[in-house]
C-alpha cells in the first residue's frame, strides 16, 4: 500500500550533527572537563552527545545532579548560527510528493537554529520539536498525535531515523514501518528492522511496499 505520510528524525538523519557538533557544544564540553570526573569518558561522551539526547548521555555516566542541571542551563541557551549542510542525498526526500514532517527531541533553541539554519521549513509539512526540559512527551506520542490529527493509519506511515532506541522503537511499538538510517554504516543489522545508508535506497522501499 502506498505510504502516504513519511516522519523524519532530524540530527544524524537530515544532516550530520559531527558537522558542526565541536563548535556547537564546546562550553559543554568544557564544563564536563571541569567537572573532573569523567576524563577517562570523554571521547565517548563527545560522540555520544551528538547522537543522542543528552538527558541520556548524562544518566548513562552518571553525572551529578550539580553538573547536570549546569549542562542544561547551558545547553538551554546554545544556538548554532554558523553554516550547515544537509545530506547529500537529502535531495531525494525534497522530491517526495508525500506528507513530510520532522519530529525531533532537544533543547528547543539549538533545534530551532538548525532547522533555520537548514532552511528545512518549506519542504515539510510540519516540525515539532521536542523539549524534555519543558514536556513529557515522547516521540512516539507526537507521532500518534500526528496520526491522528490527520487522519493516517499505521499502514499510511513510514518513520526514519538512526536511533533504534527512540523513532525507530516508537515506530514499531505504534505498528508504524519503521526505515532505519545508517549513514556511516555504524551498526550491524538488527532482525526485523531495513537500514539503509542512502536515501536513494528509501524510493526503492517505498516502491517495493
Amino acid at each position: 500500500m502506498r505510504k502516504k505520510a513519511i516522519i523524519f528524525d532530524l540530527d544524524n538523519t537530515i544532516f550530520p550533527v559531527p558537522q558542526i557538533g565541536y563548535t556547537l557544544f564546546a562550553p559543554l564540553f568544557a564544563l564536563i572537563e571541569q567537572a573532573g570526573y569523567h576524563g577517562n569518558e570523554m571521547d565517548q561522551i563527545k560522540d555520544e552527545v551528538m547522537r543522542m539526547p543528552f538527558q541520556r548521555v548524562a544518566q548513562e555516566h552518571n553525572f551529578s545532579e550539580t553538573l547536570t542541571n549546569k549542562s542544561i542551563e547551558l545547553l538551554q541557551e546554545l544556538a548554532y548560527n554558523g553554516d550547515m549542510e544537509s545530506y547529500e542525498d537529502y535531495a531525494h526526500i525534497q522530491r517526495l510528493p508525500h506528507d513530510k514532517y520532522i519530529v525531533t527531541t532537544g533543547f528547543r533553541k539549538m533545534q530551532q537554529s538548525k532547522v533555520d539554519r537548514l532552511g528545512l521549513a518549506n519542504d515539510f509539512k510540519e516540525i515539532h520539536i521536542i523539549d524534555p526540559t519543558t514536556t513529557k512527551q515522547t516521540k512516539k506520542d507526537v507521532f500518534a498525535e500526528i496520526m491522528h490529527r490527520h487522519g493516517y493509519k499505521p499502514e499510511d506511515v513510514m518513520i526514519v531515523g538512526d536511533d533504534l532506541h527512540s523513532e525507530i522503537k516508537a515506530a514499531q511499538e505504534l505498528g508504524v514501518y519503521a526505515l532505519w538510517y545508517d549513514k556511516e554504516e555504524r551498526y550491524k543489522p538488527v532482525p526485523g528492522v531495513k537500514k539503509i545508508k542512502d536515501y536513494g535506497e528509501l524510493l526503492k522501499v517505498l516502491g517495493s511496499l
